[in-house]
């Protein structure tokens, strides 16, 4: 079956998400990143079924991903925020010790992308994503743009196909 063939087989799929964004300062209300991210599932069809905002603490994260990976009713975890490089980003150290798989192909092509929107300051996201207990993980950084274009040139595209590889026996 070609790539397009397992897109369209796919079609019919749709995620049960989780949310969590990562910061010291902002609040339900004024989580655009948040926002957007689950405006942009739903109107693809999908559904948001947890949203947490969390202060940039690692034993928190861990401990909220951990509990998300065992709920049936979630089947993608996407994380804003705490990808950078200062003392307080710790998404992604922390995160990647769960992965079973990585994938890499999406840091990759999210910092080219990134890289024709605002130059050579992309290579200063570490965005990631992997594989934990079947379900797929996106690291994003915080900023509403970065997400837009996270979700809507790379995880929106293809996150139906990839549940349909991940749900195959």
């Amino acid at each position: 079956m070609s790539h397009q063939e397992h897109k369209q087989s796919a079609q019919a799929l749709s995620a049960h998400c989780a949310i969590i964004t990562l910061s010291d300062t902002r609040t339900p209300q004024t989580d655009r990143s948040g926002q957007t991210i689950q405006h942009l599932l739903t109107e693809n069809g999908h559904t948001l079924t947890a949203y947490h905002l969390i202060p940039d603490e690692a034993d928190q994260l861990i401990q909220l991903v951990q509990s998300l990976l065992k709920r049936d009713d979630v089947e993608v975890i996407i994380t804003n925020g705490g990808t950078g490089f200062s003392p307080r980003d710790r998404t992604i150290d922390t995160i990647q010790q769960l992965f079973d798989k990585p994938m890499p192909g999406f840091g990759e092509l999210f910092r080219m992308l990134s890289h024709q929107q605002i130059g050579a300051a992309a290579m200063l996201s570490r965005a990631c994503a992997g594989i934990a207990t079947n379900k797929p993980i996106f690291c994003l950084p915080g900023s509403t743009k970065a997400v837009e274009l996270a979700l809507t040139g790379l995880i929106l595209p293809e996150l139906r196909h990839l549940l349909a590889q991940l749900h195959k026996h």
